[in-house]
């Protein structure tokens, strides 16, 4: 095919997903299930007619997406809520898909008559989750979840594809190789987290000096250093037999930790880049599958699906958090939202490659399982989250008309503060707010205006306040404006004093 031809394919598919990703907004269904059809439709049973069957591509692909993908989840896991739930996360993303994997082994055994072994493998593939397809549906229908939820699904989805792909690789090497003793995975699972951990931090301490010290001579050259890492951390620590999506999830936590050059552009690119490989990996494994054998596995996959998401799943959530505080209810949205998506889909390409008997029956039965999920579950979480109580109001993000661009050594920062009914600020002017002197109200979001502050102006119910402090002073900021003290005790110090 030439290249002009290719290029045009490609482009167009990548447009098409695009609008999909829209579309699946107003319908209300994750965009990850669009991009599949899409690439079943572009595949060679489809219209478009691409003949495309090459597994090894696809998994390296997959791999590839994956990691760009954990990375810059890794950049946007918000630290203290991570650190709130880390307990519960390390479960979910352990014990949760152990449990889950050998529930569904016990099924798959009775339902595909399959061994111990073959039936826990195939359990193993599906353990994982994906929230991020979670998330886009409760941001199209403006559903957030009370607490901790959110942070929580975050992290476990995040953290819990290096333990099914642990297992998936651990299981597979037991069936190829019969005289290999179980217990030994013990030892190989703690070395693998360890290494992906140490290496992991590593690369991320090791990421952020490069930023600060080379002194690049163009700006663009920066996203091009953190595009380079990935690729580096998740090989030296799977070269080191540790695991490489941990290390690469780690990394872009450390990262999203420190203070570097041209930080704020830098996670936009990478929020970008993981939008591509999304896509780019949803398309494939779309493009990958052929619609006409799914239909002999309908009814094991629709059993699978079903036991899976009524039984397996929440069994592993409410053994995994049986030590929690945590009520019925939230454990039954946890249960709920496990969501399968693109991890699954790419283990299921590992026995094919590795010529695991039957490995064609784990991809057909893998692919209609992970439809049949986001089918049902990803159109109506809004409607359980609804039914439990546990829905909260999502607040608008704003785009803001400025920019705030720290240096690396800069003590400043940028923080955004909402002024609700009960803040002691509404209703004063800025000057009476008494703010540290080290802190200005730069910019006033009102409605879907913008006003810029002086010292008479009035702080309304309603209002998003932009304030540059010092980082030291950025807390007794937020309790001054959110009316953790009154602004009357405060001493006269701020910069507005001088000027009203």
């Amino acid at each position: 095919m030439p290249i002009e031809q290719i290029l045009l394919i490609a482009s167009v598919l990548l447009l098409l997903a695009v609008m999909a990703s829209k579309l699946s907004s107003w319908l209300g269904v994750p965009g990850l299930l669009l991009f599949l059809v899409l690439g079943m439709l572009a595949g060679s049973e489809g219209p478009g007619g691409i003949p495309f069957d090459d597994a090894q591509v696809a998994q390296a692909l997959g791999v590839v997406a994956l990691a760009y993908i954990l990375f810059s989840g890794g950049l946007e896991t918000d630290r203290t809520t991570a650190r709130a739930v880390l307990a519960q996360g390390v479960s979910l993303a352990t014990l949760g898909v152990l449990v889950t994997a050998l529930a569904v082994g016990a099924c798959a055994r009775a339902v595909l008559g399959l061994e111990w072994l073959e039936a826990v493998l195939l359990g193993s593939i599906v353990s994982s989750t994906d929230a991020a397809a979670v998330f886009s549906v409760l941001r199209s229908k403006s559903i957030s979840l009370k607490g901790n939820l959110k942070g929580l699904l975050e992290l476990e989805s995040a953290s819990n594809d290096p333990m099914a792909i642990f297992l998936t690789v651990a299981l597979i090497g037991l069936i190829m190789n019969p005289g290999t003793s179980v217990w030994g995975l013990i030892p190989m699972f703690f070395l693998q987290m360890t290494v992906g951990a140490v290496v992991g931090y590593g690369a991320g301490r090791g990421t952020i000096a490069a930023l600060n010290r080379l002194r690049l001579d163009a700006e663009g050259l920066y996203p091009v250093l953190t595009l380079a890492s990935v690729p580096l951390t998740y090989a030296v620590a799977a070269l080191l037999q540790g695991s490489g999506f941990l290390a690469v999830y780690i990394a872009g936590i450390v990262v999203a930790r420190g203070d570097f050059i041209q930080k704020r552009t830098i996670l936009r690119f990478h929020d970008g880049i993981a939008w591509l490989m999304q896509i780019a990996m949803f398309l494939v494994l779309g493009l990958l599958v052929f619609p006409s054998r799914l239909a002999p596995v309908a009814l094991a996959g629709l059993l699978l699906a079903a036991f899976l998401m009524f039984v397996a799943r929440p069994a592993g959530v409410f053994l995994a958090l049986a030590f929690s505080k945590m009520g019925t209810r939230q454990k039954t949205l946890i249960s709920w939202v496990g969501l399968r998506g693109a991890a699954p889909i790419i283990l299921s390409t590992f026995p094919l490659l590795a010529r695991v008997p039957r490995a064609e029956l784990y991809f057909n039965v893998v692919f209609f399982v992970v439809l049949t999920s986001v089918l049902l579950q990803g159109t109506t979480i809004p409607l359980v989250a609804r039914w439990l109580k546990l829905e909260a109001p999502l607040s608008p993000r704003k785009e803001y008309p400025l920019e705030f661009v720290p240096t690396v050594k800069s003590r400043s920062e940028m923080i955004e503060v909402a002024i609700g009914p009960e803040s002691r600020a509404a209703g004063r002017q800025i000057v009476d707010l008494h703010l540290p002197r080290t802190s200005l109200v730069v910019l006033v979001a009102r409605d879907d205006d913008f006003i810029a502050p002086r010292g008479g102006t009035v702080v309304r119910n309603g209002d998003v306040l932009l304030v540059l402090t010092d980082k030291e002073e950025a807390a007794a900021v937020r309790a001054i404006l959110d009316g953790g003290r009154s602004p009357q005790r405060q001493p006269p110090s701020g910069p507005y004093n001088e000027v009203k």
